[in-house]
């Protein structure tokens, strides 16, 4: 019998709700059958924290990976990522931001030295980042540009997904404004997302055969070009090309139409045009459970569906739910990437 996979969480904006979901996830990992997880993170920012949140969690703190993955899990191990400043719950700094982004970096070198088989990150807010000179758009870019640090003879495309027990979405487009969509979509970018979605459904998800299905960008997807040239002229081809190429996909799909729950039978996973076309099905169906994360790597990495909440942090107010999903598809992820053979 395989060890269950030791997972590395990343302590996401502190001042944020990530200390909250993690300690609660870790009192419950015996309920939820949790893998085992170690944190990067400021030990003495977990136990304040815990002490604001009136939950009794022994902490044990050690410099490394391998040496905190040694310990009993009788305390949540963490390896140690000082702050610079003190942390105050729902108060953002930006003097985190060197501790918050090196949490990242060690856990992707961990990743890449095999000290943890997956990793699960909390919650970042971009702002807090782009004032310390975060030059990123986001967390998805930012681990691409690691990943070729540690792997640069790799074929890294990171993409974003969000997956539930019912659904699978990716957007083609992330985080620019909607005016900004039509010209970013282009048949070689549609290509290049599906073969890494369609590689990393039989990877990581275990589906030998998956099926996509892309939505259009206009309603009705464009009406055979009278509402909109670009489903017929640049998404079509291009689903046209990957079929050609082998790949089971379908479309371009009216997006009104494809998320009820007979039309999910027909598929493994959604490639959506743009973010909220993604999004708003998924947030609507497992508002609280959905997890995100991110194909196209040479490790794997998910995350709870939602942001830093400052406004409840260290209130007691937070679900961790969605950081339990994130930790149990991690994983079954890990488990299906070993049993994986191309």
């Amino acid at each position: 019998m395989l060890t269950r996979p030791t997972l590395g969480v990343t302590m996401g904006d502190p001042a944020g709700i990530g200390p909250d979901i993690t300690l609660h996830s870790w009192l419950q990992r015996t309920t939820h059958k949790l893998p085992p997880f170690i944190v990067y993170a400021d030990p003495d920012v977990l136990a304040q924290r815990a002490r604001d949140l009136g939950i009794n969690v022994p902490i044990e703190m050690r410099s490394t990976a391998s040496q905190a993955a040694a310990l009993s899990e009788h305390a949540l191990r963490v390896v140690s990522i000082p702050l610079s400043r003190a942390c105050t719950p729902g108060q953002p700094n930006s003097a985190h931001a060197s501790a918050i982004v090196g949490a990242i970096d060690r856990a992707v070198a961990d990743s890449f030295a095999g000290n943890i088989a997956a990793m699960v990150t909390n919650p970042i807010a971009k702002s807090v980042l782009y004032e310390a000179g975060f030059a990123h758009p986001g967390h998805t870019e930012y681990l691409g540009t690691r990943a070729r640090i540690h792997w640069p003879t790799a074929d890294i495309n990171p993409i974003m997904m969000l997956a539930c027990d019912d659904l699978r979405v990716v957007p083609l487009t992330i985080h620019i404004p909607l005016s900004d969509v039509p010209k970013h979509i282009t048949t070689a970018l549609i290509e290049a997302t599906a073969r890494t979605l369609a590689k990393s459904l039989k990877k990581n998800f275990g589906i030998s055969q998956p099926r996509i299905a892309v939505c259009g960008l206009n309603p009705h997807a464009g009406e055979a070009g009278t509402i909109g040239l670009e489903d017929r002229d640049i998404i079509a081809p291009a689903i046209a090309s990957l079929v050609q190429s082998g790949l089971h996909i379908t479309g371009p799909h009216s997006a009104d139409t494809l998320f009820h729950a007979a039309a999910r039978r027909n598929y493994d996973a959604v490639l959506a045009m743009y973010h909220d076309q993604a999004l708003i099905p998924i947030k609507t169906l497992a508002f609280d459970e959905g997890v995100n994360v991110t194909l196209g790597l040479p490790f794997i990495r998910t995350s709870p569906d939602h942001g830093t909440a400052f406004d409840i942090a260290g209130k007691g107010l937070a679900s961790p739910n969605s950081f339990i999903a994130a930790l149990k598809l991690a994983e079954r992820m890990v488990t299906r990437h070993r049993e994986y053979t191309p």
